[in-house]
């Protein structure tokens, strides 16, 4: 299929009201599929992550990786001329993104009520921790939060020790994608009704669905089962983690019944399919320190960890290197799809960021995105959407209405 230029989004407008990871994953994604992004900052900073590490020369490579594509407009919203610009910004534009806390953007004149009289037809997303309404709505929150009230961080870590927290923006990012979901699927009802509508979702909302065996397995079992953390194994299947390699841990994947017997082939050990031990899921489970002694004991005795890769290749047995960050950035396939994808930025220069996990067969791979100084869009926007002169955006800017940084 011939790939355009175009981008399945271009034409669309967005209205960024979101600043650190969960909102501005949403509509960085929204850029990538062509929508033209308005970032708007406070003044007189912008977005909090632009002091987010890591920094150089007073630039965030942490923002820029974010806010890729998108165009920044800052102002003084405490100035009631800056309210009734975003005022008529909203009814030029086709989504409102927010993850302030909740009452937050009611209480600058936005909230959806207000935005509906402005634009029937505008979509308007919301995203916080714990979501507009219920007990813990008003609480301060982020990722890790979420992620401790959903029950998810208490089945990370050694079983008798403490949860360990994700190091990297799971919740932030996850929740980004799937406020993208319900953004392009409130496009297409829209597409369709000529209805706007208002979405919300929350990292908990989220978090809570990441469940896929605790949730139903300690309901159904009325409580006789109850999932908890187990460390570098999986606590209801086996088996299913990390061995010790000799250079590398080695992940390995094959507990259920078809996987099982190509473990065994890959070891040489064929007979442990019908050892009435580890027969069934149950069994093994019942016996998984016996079986973990077993595999390990086969690991040691390995030459190097490649003759284990040949032994697990020839077999299809599920298994990964446990990489590090830097060696999974150098890794063929991950080059190769371009999932490490090297931008390049005004002030930083080239560096690495996770590419767009998404791919269409008639868009080219990555659009030649940047990152927006503070403010540098504030006259661009002002003249495209709304028709301001020269004299007017000169006017704002000496009032102090808009605002712009150096980076």
């Amino acid at each position: 299929m011939a790939q355009t230029s175009k981008r399945m989004l271009e034409g669309y407008r967005v209205l960024d009201f979101t600043q650190v990871l969960a909102g501005p994953t949403t509509t960085r994604y929204l850029a990538e599929m062509g929508a033209e992004v308005v970032k708007v900052e406070f003044a007189p900073n912008g977005d909090i992550s632009r002091a987010v590490p890591y920094i150089r020369d007073g630039r965030s490579a942490y923002y820029v990786q974010q806010n890729l594509g998108k165009k920044s407009l800052c102002l003084d919203l405490k100035n009631p001329t800056a309210v009734e610009i975003i005022r008529d910004l909203i009814r030029k534009v086709d989504v409102i993104v927010e993850n302030y806390a909740p009452g937050v953007i009611g209480r600058l004149g936005f909230g959806y009520e207000a935005v509906r009289a402005l634009h029937p037809k505008v979509i308007m997303c919301s995203i916080s921790t714990f979501g507009q309404n219920g007990p813990l709505a008003n609480r301060p929150g982020y990722d890790f939060i979420g992620c401790a009230y959903s029950g998810v961080l208490s089945m990370i870590g050694e079983r008798d020790g403490a949860p360990s927290l994700p190091a990297v923006g799971v919740g932030d990012i996850s929740t980004g994608v799937h406020a993208l979901s319900a953004i392009l699927a409130a496009l297409l009802h829209r597409e369709r009704t000529g209805e706007g509508q208002y979405l919300e979702t929350s990292l908990l909302d989220c978090y809570f669905s990441y469940h896929d065996m605790p949730v139903h397995t300690a309901s159904l079992s009325g409580g006789a089962i109850l999932p908890r953390r187990n460390g570098a194994h999986h606590f209801a299947v086996a088996p299913l983690g990390i061995f010790n390699g000799k250079r590398h841990p080695i992940l390995i994947m094959a507990g259920t019944q078809h996987q099982f017997p190509y473990l065994c082939r890959a070891m040489g050990k064929p007979e442990l399919v019908d050892d009435p031990r580890f027969r069934t899921i149950s069994a093994r489970m019942e016996h998984v320190e016996e079986l973990k002694t077993l595999i390990q004991s086969w690991f040691d005795t390995m030459p190097t960890d490649e003759a284990v890769y040949r032994c697990f290749e020839e077999h299809r047995v599920p298994f990964a290197e446990v990489l590090s960050t830097e060696e999974a950035m150098a890794h063929p396939h991950l080059l190769e799809r371009e999932v490490v994808r090297t931008v390049s930025d005004r002030f930083l220069g080239e560096f690495e960021v996770p590419g767009f996990p998404l791919r269409f067969s008639g868009y080219g791979r990555h659009r030649t995105n940047t990152a927006p100084t503070l403010g540098e869009h504030n006259a661009a926007v002002l003249r495209e959407y709304l028709g301001y002169s020269p004299e007017q955006i000169s006017a704002l800017e000496r009032e102090g209405v808009l605002c712009r940084g150096e980076r």
